[in-house]
């Protein structure tokens, strides 16, 4: 089964500017899922690194809140998608296309983590709307 193009439906968690939960699906067969996405490489200034997931935020405004280092990031956001595995194919893909347009650095996929909403609020996890671009230093 391939992944649903991202224009498709409610990507994103459903918005960042609307609250999550089963009303904001459009799609009956459609989830939420939380996605962690971590990725890494050569180091470089922390300055610039959260510049560029800045720049990320602003082109895909589903992205909640993150954490960085000179070699790491780890994006975090909502998904919605029929299946998990649809969603880890969009969260694979996100930050290689967004690459160039972002000016990300040129890192790669070090892990992703995805979840349905249950597993993600019995960790008693962060609550489900956080304010979007929390982004902040390991």
């Amino acid at each position: 089964m391939s992944a649903p193009p991202r224009d498709s439906g409610l990507t994103g968690a459903a918005g960042a500017a609307r609250a999550v939960g089963p009303e904001a699906h459009t799609s009956p067969h459609a989830k939420l899922w939380h996605v962690t996405l971590t990725v890494g490489g050569e180091p470089m200034e922390s300055t610039l690194v959260r510049a560029a997931l800045e720049r990320l935020s602003g082109e895909q405004p589903f992205l909640l809140s993150g954490r960085y280092g000179a070699d790491r990031a780890e994006v975090r956001y909502w998904e919605e998608a029929p299946e998990c595995a649809d969603a880890a194919a969009l969260a694979l893909r996100l930050w290689g296309e967004h690459r160039g347009s972002a000016g990300l650095p040129p890192w790669h996929v070090l892990g992703v983590e995805v979840v349905d909403r249950q597993v993600f609020q019995r960790r008693g996890a962060d609550p489900l709307v956080v304010p979007a671009g929390g982004w902040r230093p390991f």
